[in-house]
């Protein structure tokens, strides 16, 4: 890619969308920018597929038109941070953002098994540097749901980590009186060979 790109501190936002205007990156390239860094992303298996489609369904039935769900969309984190979650819980209807991306969402999800290291590490950090007041990693490897709330934006930290397992529901921390069943999250149990 070309130098005219970057900055000494990674790609930004605007840099990063100019690739995708000049056609080095495609709009279907599999990429999402992570503090400054083009990061691939994996192949998606059947197990990452229906989570992303049971996450997206669960909230859009809990929540109905309060709020906009997006599936693998770019989301504006910062100067320098464009992930595309797997599902994101936004304000407004999906027209609203007809000619721009949203830089705030009250929830945001990842379905995770092998990106499960990079969804706790770098990807908590650049949605509590983003101010989300919840962050959900539906963990395939361990069959459960993993909340972080609280964000610290300057720490870019969460400051609270909860574990919620089946048969258990989660309330969401912006819509007082809405819940989530884990079960709704979590794809059937499958052999763990079957999980990237």
């Amino acid at each position: 890619m070309a130098d005219r790109y970057a900055v000494d501190s990674g790609y930004t936002v605007d840099a990063y969308f100019r690739l995708v205007h000049d056609g080095v990156l495609r709009e279907d390239d599999r990429v999402e920018l992570l503090d400054g860094v083009i990061v691939a992303e994996p192949p998606m298996d059947p197990p990452h597929a229906s989570g992303i489609a049971m996450v997206g369904d669960a909230l859009r039935q809990a929540i109905g038109a309060r709020a906009a769900v997006r599936i693998q969309s770019p989301f504006i984190a910062g100067t320098h941070s464009v992930p595309e979650p797997d599902v994101a819980l936004v304000a407004g209807q999906s027209a609203d953002y007809a000619d721009h991306h949203p830089d705030s969402a009250f929830l945001v999800a990842e379905v995770s098994a092998s990106s499960l290291p990079q969804d706790r590490l770098s990807k908590s950090r650049i949605y509590a540097g983003a101010d989300i007041p919840e962050y959900w990693i539906i963990n395939l490897r361990d069959d459960r749901l993993e909340v972080f709330r609280a964000p610290d934006p300057v720490r870019r930290a969460y400051g609270e980590r909860q574990i919620a397992q089946r048969g258990e529901r989660m309330s969401l921390v912006v819509f007082p009186g809405v819940s989530v069943a884990v079960d709704e999250l979590l794809p059937p149990r499958i052999a763990p060979s079957l999980i990237g």
